[in-house]
């Protein structure tokens, strides 16, 4: 499976159980949504001026770990 990212405006729906904009479950973008939010609410609690390299640090260490896991087969 590929992730697609939001298309955002128009192409968004909420009826049924998947977006027709970008083929992801409901269920799928509103986990991603809380998860992207908790990121967020870490990073401003910790009062880090530098939010984009927090989370690009964040990004490659969590994709750094995926590939792991799926090499070792455990996806």
């Amino acid at each position: 499976m590929q992730f697609i990212p939001c298309k955002g405006g128009d192409f968004c729906t909420h009826d049924g159980t998947h977006c027709k904009g970008c083929g992801r479950s409901h269920q799928e973008i509103a986990e991603t949504r809380e998860l992207i939010a908790a990121v967020a609410k870490y990073a401003l609690g910790m009062g880090y001026g530098n939010i984009e390299e927090f989370t690009l640090f964040v990004a490659t260490r969590a994709a750094g770990l995926a590939r792991q896991e799926q090499a070792a087969g455990n996806s």
